[in-house]
């Protein structure tokens, strides 16, 4: 009999010794929880966004041909005939480097037709061919594409002015974004009747480069200055925009 009494002892003073243990291991997680909440409180992260303008002094022009033939081997040799001429003109007459001349896009396609007795049938096929020619005398860039569609270019895309030492004006960008960032968190920390502490973390976000001009805006460009049909292309690249983005996390007091 008191060996049975003892062991419900046991039992009893066993479970009495696990439920403390979880009752601690509950708290001990549950001071953790609300630390965690506590620091993210404590938090604050703002965008700050950098911009300037400055001048370019490059230009990514995308020149090339397309030709039609009857079979895929007649077409793609008469638009090889096209880009040999115009390669010829872009290295000879305008001194451009084989290391700023190289293709964007090739191929050889069937056209189709349609139609309900005949269903699909081939047309014709078409070649294309286009490169992306580098350019660093932007006072060239509308003499260079009246020459090479003299030459046999019918397919002019866009062109896409940049700098080609972006690095030169990282700094400036960046401070620009960090004062942004520095501005709104004061802003927001005032607010909430806290104080701005230190910059915990600091990530960079989208950054931007480049201004296009498409085939419309060239043409808008070439009829507004021009006093006569004969009058060559003219093209403005004016200035462009390089901008960066920072997500900048700062602790509240």
């Amino acid at each position: 009999m008191k060996r049975w009494v003892k062991q419900v002892g046991s039992i009893m003073i066993a479970g009495a010794l696990l439920t403390g243990s979880t009752a601690v291991v509950g708290l001990s997680g549950a001071t953790e929880v609300h630390a965690a909440e506590a620091a993210q409180q404590n938090l604050l992260t703002v965008l700050g966004k950098g911009e300037i303008s400055v001048k370019p002094d490059i230009v990514y022009l995308s020149i090339g041909a397309e030709s039609y033939a009857e079979t895929a081997k007649s077409a793609q040799k008469s638009n090889a005939q096209k880009m040999d001429k115009i390669t010829k003109l872009l290295k000879e007459t305008w001194k451009i480097d084989d290391k700023d001349i190289k293709t964007e896009q090739f191929y050889v396609q069937p056209n189709y037709t349609y139609s309900d007795d005949n269903g699909r049938k081939v047309k014709n096929y078409s070649a294309y061919h286009s490169l992306e020619v580098t350019l660093r005398d932007l006072s060239k860039v509308g003499d260079v594409l009246d020459a090479a569609s003299d030459a046999g270019a019918n397919s002019i895309g866009n062109a896409r002015f940049s700098v080609e030492n972006r690095d030169a004006f990282e700094a400036q960008v960046i401070d620009k974004a960090m004062a942004n960032a520095d501005l709104k968190a004061q802003a927001m920390a005032k607010a909430s009747k806290r104080q701005l502490g230190i910059v915990l973390n600091i990530v960079e976000g989208s950054v931007g480069v480049d201004t296009i001009f498409g085939l419309e805006k060239m043409a808008m460009e070439a009829q507004s200055t021009a006093a006569d049909a004969g009058a060559n292309t003219s093209v403005k690249p004016g200035e462009i925009k390089i901008s960066t983005q920072l997500y900048v996390q700062y602790e509240l007091k």
